[in-house]
């Protein structure tokens, strides 16, 4: 079994920018594993390399917008 690195990180909503409280959890080679939201109106955006995070109020098409913006348009896994 691989050592796993956990800690705190502050990332801002991909939609607004408004500042959530993650706890993450990366493999000893340094990819993302996991993550949890830790502030009470944060929810996590699913993204393969990177955490990434949105306020509640924000609807399903708002973060995909957002993303897709930012990182461009994501691909389905074909594993």
């Amino acid at each position: 079994m691989t050592e796993k690195q956990s800690r705190n990180e502050t990332h801002g909503c991909i939609v607004c920018g408004k500042l959530h409280s993650l706890f993450v959890v990366y493999e000893a080679d340094g990819k993302l594993f996991d993550f949890k939201v830790m502030s009470g109106d944060g929810k996590k955006v699913t993204h393969p390399q990177r955490p990434l995070v949105a306020c509640d109020k924000h609807t399903k098409d708002e973060v995909e917008a957002a993303v897709a913006r930012v990182y461009g348009p994501q691909k389905e896994d074909d594993d």
